[in-house]
């Protein structure tokens, strides 16, 4: 099952470009056996400044056709590590090809794209910023594979 990540703005480099690359080259490794991956990187701007409408339309065609779409909203599920696991692991069983995590911009992202999402996931009641949320992601996304795997580095 592929995973797509769709974010507003870029991860140039730096240490949060620097700790995504890593999780998601682990991911790789752990999760190809399981069925998992790879986690390809759809970043998009809104170079104009328009607003969470415009970020929404280029948001909208980073998603691939057919995928499940996953927002990451503070109004979101919260969800336990093994509990996301089991997740992954269920539209993978269920014959998802395509995962599309969504990831909006300073303001989150537009209502009308939020109700068309198959699942919402949320990182708490704070509020992070979207690249800090990009990082947390990737490293669930790889914390979930090693669950899955039976590896270490998840330790309940």
């Amino acid at each position: 099952m592929r995973l797509h990540v769709c974010a507003v703005g870029r991860l140039r480099a730096g240490p949060e470009r620097d700790l995504t690359d890593d999780y998601y080259t682990r991911f790789d490794r752990t999760g190809r056996p399981l069925g998992l991956g790879p986690v390809v990187e759809i970043e998009v701007e809104d170079k104009k400044n328009l607003g969470m409408s415009a970020e929404a339309v280029l948001l909208d065609r980073a998603i691939p056709n057919g995928a499940l779409i996953a927002t990451l909203d503070e109004r979101g599920r919260v969800m336990s590590s093994p509990e996301f696991a089991e997740q992954l692991a269920r539209w993978r069983d269920g014959g998802r090809q395509d995962v599309a995590f969504v990831i909006g911009g300073a303001d989150g992202i537009d209502p009308a794209l939020r109700a068309r999402a198959d699942f919402s996931l949320s990182f708490g009641k704070m509020v992070w910023p979207h690249m800090l949320v990009r990082v947390m992601l990737a490293e669930q996304i790889y914390r979930a594979a090693t669950i899955l795997g039976g590896g270490p580095y998840h330790r309940s």
